[in-house]
């Protein structure tokens, strides 16, 4: 392993700059102050609210190089390496998605300044690889800056941490000699619209991206409570399932799911992927009130949808991806950015139901998925007490508690309010709640859409205000009253009615055509579709209400019905669940502040996840041992 040339400076000490005055850290943790320095959240670095990564890792310096030189950020990734695998740059002003080439080590792709450089696990860079910024490229060799190799103060005036012999071969090709006898150089990536050269993404071992199931031994382990019912999140998540169980099916307390590591990392990549390329769509529909058409979003709200974009598209807590992943591949079936749910199941309660289990293999899916949620709440901008508005439900009064206990870690300050019964108006025309205290930030369990209904109930005229009313202490509090008003900071924010619709579908595979997380969609019946098979699905739908599947022969495999019956629909290309132990399965992420938060799986008998579908506990083991 490799060895300091000299001591190491105290963790933090800026070592140099690198071009552009970028500032190089020391990345020594075995200094790093316990007390300044107490947990995970403390390494965070962030540029305002944008993350840069982990203090101070070669990730971190590389995205923080870009986003003061360029303007640009890649997406968070799990390791170093897995930079390789990204085909896109996000540009901060303005969240468009620039194309990134990745050009293997002995490509005919000469290296140049501002690339990353990638190195993969092993050796030196064992586990996480490394990156790197080219700084130069001169004759026979090419010098770098990094993070996290040494950790002693740079040459004065000199801008780069080594420098690397680069060859060229017989046939063109252009390498660079890895520093350290034990590492790999996989290559480096250039942000350009050029494909020549260029490597396409591809999948390693098909077969780590199945699923499988195991049941733990029958111990009478879940005959009893297992659940701590003085906490009062856990004790709603009891009273919701009736009892002490994970689903309602009793048969199924010991089954869980078991997810390689390789799978989980692809998961991760789609999920960062996948938000930005949902922004992108976004930013394209709201520029075009062509596309915003299709949304079935009554035109009063467009002028407030479109400032809210512009002032709070960074300003999205979580949603939720659906997935279906097999070895065909990995599929996006849609973004529920929206009021998204399963926070509880994934987040607290199948870890619990491991910790009884007791002979259960693998780690938890949604480990981090808490300590996610309460980064994104400090990051958020939130003002005053955050009033959490939910219906009288038994699923949402956990969900609910759940998302108070991350705001409560966050150090802010909220209140639940179940049902609008509870809410009035005072003399100042301000929406309070029972104590008093006006209402001017809400969480909320509620989909933006049902306060659509009323405004579509209340506004033939498109030229007509929202219907947002001021009333008397008398006068009830209607939804749209509290969630439109201009004064009330709402999360998620209004435009997240955009990526949470399914009209977003045919956009996005306008835009990204063949990509390989997403379905063929359309708004129409397509030829393609047809010899595919489709599904037909309600552009505002949830739940899985008033979903169709039909196959190439137009024989249907399944339908349910619901209340979205009245909107239109679009079109998406037909890919089925992977059945396992008898059950239809499908994968769900966690995007929380736009990045991977973990994951968890809905299992059925039928290839429609509704739900009614049960959460069982999700695992990741190494990929020898799946």
């Amino acid at each position: 392993m490799h060895k300091l040339q000299f001591p190491a400076e105290p963790f933090g000490t800026v070592l140099g700059h690198a071009p552009g005055g970028v500032a190089i850290y020391s990345s020594d943790y075995h200094s790093a102050d316990p007390v300044q320095f107490r947990d995970h959240a403390a390494y965070r670095s962030y540029i305002g609210n944008e993350y840069m990564g982990h203090k101070w890792q070669c990730v971190e310096f590389a995205r923080r190089w870009l986003y003061l030189n360029r303007g640009l950020v890649f997406t968070d990734v799990p390791m170093a390496y897995d930079i390789f695998a990204l085909r896109h740059l996000r540009r901060v002003e303005d969240d468009a998605l620039l194309p990134l080439q990745a050009f293997t080590n002995g490509s005919q792709k000469i290296p140049e300044a501002g690339a990353l450089l990638i190195w993969a696990a092993g050796g030196e860079f064992d586990v996480t690889g490394h990156v790197a910024v080219i700084t130069e490229v001169l004759a026979g060799k090419v010098r770098i800056a990094e993070q996290n190799l040494e950790h002693c103060k740079l040459p004065a005036g000199q801008q780069w941490c080594r420098e690397l012999q680069l060859e060229q071969s017989a046939d063109g090709g252009y390498r660079i000699i890895e520093g350290f006898c034990d590492t790999k150089i996989l290559g480096w990536m250039i942000q350009t619209d050029d494909t020549t050269y260029a490597e396409s993404a591809h999948w390693t071992d098909p077969q780590l991206f199945d699923l499988n199931s195991r049941n733990v031994t029958d111990k009478g382990q879940f005959k009893g409570p297992w659940l701590d019912e003085s906490d009062p999140l856990q004790l709603a998540f009891v009273h919701a399932m009736g009892g002490h169980f994970l689903t309602d099916k009793v048969s199924e307390q010991y089954r869980y799911f078991r997810m390689s590591e390789t799978a989980e990392r692809e998961l991760i990549r789609a999920t960062n992927e996948l938000h930005l390329m949902y922004l992108h769509a976004t930013e394209q529909v709201l520029r075009n009130d062509d596309l915003l058409a299709n949304f079935n979003i009554p035109k009063v709200l467009w002028p407030r949808l479109k400032r809210s974009w512009q002032t709070r598209r960074h300003q999205m807590i979580n949603g939720r991806f659906d997935f279906c992943i097999t070895h065909k591949g990995l599929k996006v079936y849609e973004y529920n950015a929206d009021s998204a749910s399963c926070h509880t199941e994934a987040g607290l309660i199948q870890r619990l139901w491991a910790k009884q289990a007791g002979d259960v293999d693998g780690t938890d899916a949604a480990a981090d998925l808490l300590p996610a949620l309460v980064e994104a709440w400090r990051h958020c901008d939130a003002c005053g007490t955050v009033h959490i508005l939910q219906d009288d439900d038994k699923e949402e009064n956990y969900h609910a508690l759940f998302m108070q206990r991350a705001m409560t870690e966050a150090g802010i300050n909220s209140k639940i309010v179940r049902g609008l019964q509870r809410l009035h108006w005072n003399d100042a025309g301000e929406v309070v709640d029972e104590d008093g205290e006006a209402i001017n930030c809400v969480w909320k369990t509620w989909a933006w859409e049902t306060a659509l209904e009323q405004i579509r109930a209340e506004c033939e005229d498109d030229d007509r205000a929202p219907p947002i009313r001021t009333g008397s202490p008398n006068t009830p509090v209607r939804l749209v009253d509290v969630l439109l008003r201009p004064t009330v900071q709402v999360f998620e924010p209004l435009w997240t009615l955009i990526p949470s619709n399914k009209a977003i579908l045919p956009i996005l595979w306008s835009l990204f055509p063949q990509h390989r997380y997403l379905l063929d969609s359309a708004f129409e019946l397509t030829d393609a579709l047809k010899q595919h098979g489709y599904v037909i699905k309600p552009i505002a739908g949830r739940c899985g209400d008033n979903i169709s599947l039909v196959d190439k022969h137009e024989q249907q495999l399944g339908q349910t019905d619901g209340r979205f019956a009245h909107q239109q629909q679009i079109y998406q290309e037909l890919w089925r669940l992977p059945k396992v132990e008898g059950y239809r399965v499908q994968v769900c992420t966690f995007a929380v502040a736009g990045s991977y938060g973990g994951s968890c799986v809905r299992v059925d008998d039928s290839l429609i996840i509704t739900t009614d579908s049960p959460l069982l506990p999700l695992r990741i083991v190494p990929d020898e041992q799946l």
